[in-house]
C-alpha cells in the first residue's frame, strides 16, 4: 500500500477489512471492486465520491431502475470511471442484487455463507503470501456468474472480500490485526 497517500492509508487504516454487513456498503464495495478492474485502487478511492453520487449511494433498487438515458448520462461523468461495459455492469448488478436480497433475505446473508459467517483470519508475514484468489472467492465468483453478475472473477471476489472484511489479510505485524481479530472474537 502506498504510505505517502493519505486516502489510501485512512482507507487501510479504517475500512479495509472490518466486517460489513449492510446491503448498501456491500454493494458499494463489490461495485468499487469490479470498476478497479485493471486499475489502482488510488484510481477508485479518488472517485468513491463520484460514484456515490452517481450510483444513487450504492442503493441497488435505486441503481436497477437505471436506463439506457442514464447509462448515456454516467458515460460523461468524470467523477467514475467512464467505461460502458463497467456502467452497464452495475446497472445489471444492482438488478440481480434484488434478486438475491429477495431470495437470501439480503446480501449480508449471501455473502457471508461463503466464509461460514465469520471472518477467515490470515496470519500473514509479509503481503507476499497472501492468495490471490482464495477457494472461497472463487466458489463466489462462479456463484454470482451464474446468476448473471459481471465484473465479479475470483480475484475481483477475493479483493471484495478483503475490503468488506470477509477475510482479514491484515499481516500480523499490523496494528489492524490485532483489533480486527480481537473484535471479531477469534
Amino acid at each position: 500500500m502506498p504510505a505517502s497517500d493519505p486516502l489510501y492509508l485512512a482507507y487501510h487504516d479504517e475500512e479495509w477489512g472490518v466486517p460489513v454487513h449492510d446491503d448498501r456498503r456491500l454493494f458499494e464495495f463489490l461495485t468499487l471492486e469490479g470498476a478497479q478492474a485493471g486499475l489502482s485502487w488510488s484510481t477508485i478511492l479518488r472517485k468513491r465520491e463520484g460514484y456515490r453520487a452517481a450510483f444513487a449511494g450504492f442503493d441497488p433498487a435505486a441503481v436497477a431502475s437505471f436506463d439506457q438515458g442514464t447509462v448515456e448520462r454516467l458515460l460523461q461523468d468524470p467523477g467514475i470511471v467512464r467505461n460502458r461495459l463497467k456502467i452497464e455492469s452495475t446497472v445489471q448488478n444492482a438488478r440481480l442484487v434484488l434478486d438475491l436480497q429477495r431470495e437470501f433475505g439480503g446480501l449480508d446473508v449471501y455473502f457471508w455463507r461463503f466464509v461460514g459467517g465469520a471472518p477467515v483470519v490470515g496470519n500473514w508475514r509479509t503481503f507476499r503470501e497472501i492468495p490471490a484468489p482464495s477457494p472461497e472467492a472463487t466458489t463466489m465468483s462462479a456463484d454470482l456468474r451464474k446468476r448473471g453478475f459481471r465484473f465479479v472473477g475470483p480475484s475481483v471476489c477475493y479483493s471484495f472480500m478483503e475490503a468488506a472484511g470477509l477475510v482479514n489479510d491484515h499481516t500480523i505485524s499490523c496494528f489492524r490485526f490485532a483489533e480486527l481479530t480481537n473484535a471479531s472474537g477469534l
